[in-house]
């Protein structure tokens, strides 16, 4: 059954997938995938391939928002440690894919989660 890791953002509490900025020697792909164990201390294996991109306001206070584009990997998570960079800054919860697109407010990156669990639904 597929599920969907959410986190929360260390800003404003709201439900989120891990994600980053692009790193110097890393494909994009193992850069999500990198960001993920930091975030969520996941492990697994990143598919080259993104299920889509999502565009969202950064909130950093008074006049610092910024609207950023995200593009978003899967990955195939073997493992969630015990421990993570991040493991105090965040929460972190499984969703099933409906549950994960209702609990996310960015409406792309609801698109992106309903549609990655419609595709997955057989597996």
């Amino acid at each position: 059954m597929t599920r969907v890791l959410l986190i929360t953002s260390r800003e404003t509490g709201r439900w989120v997938v891990p994600k980053g900025n692009p790193m110097k020697g890393f494909a994009p792909h193992e850069a999500a995938a990198q960001e993920a164990f930091e975030e969520a201390g996941l492990s697994g294996i990143a598919d080259p391939s993104p299920i889509g991109d999502f565009r969202y306001v950064k909130r950093r206070g008074a006049r610092r928002d910024r609207e950023l584009s995200v593009t978003v990997f899967p990955l195939a998570v073997t493992a969630q440690a015990e421990d993570w960079p991040e493991r105090l800054q965040r929460k972190t919860r499984w969703f099933l894919p409906t549950d994960a697109s209702a609990a996310v407010e960015e409406p792309g990156l609801k698109r992106l989660i309903a549609g990655f669990g419609a595709s997955r639904a057989s597996d």
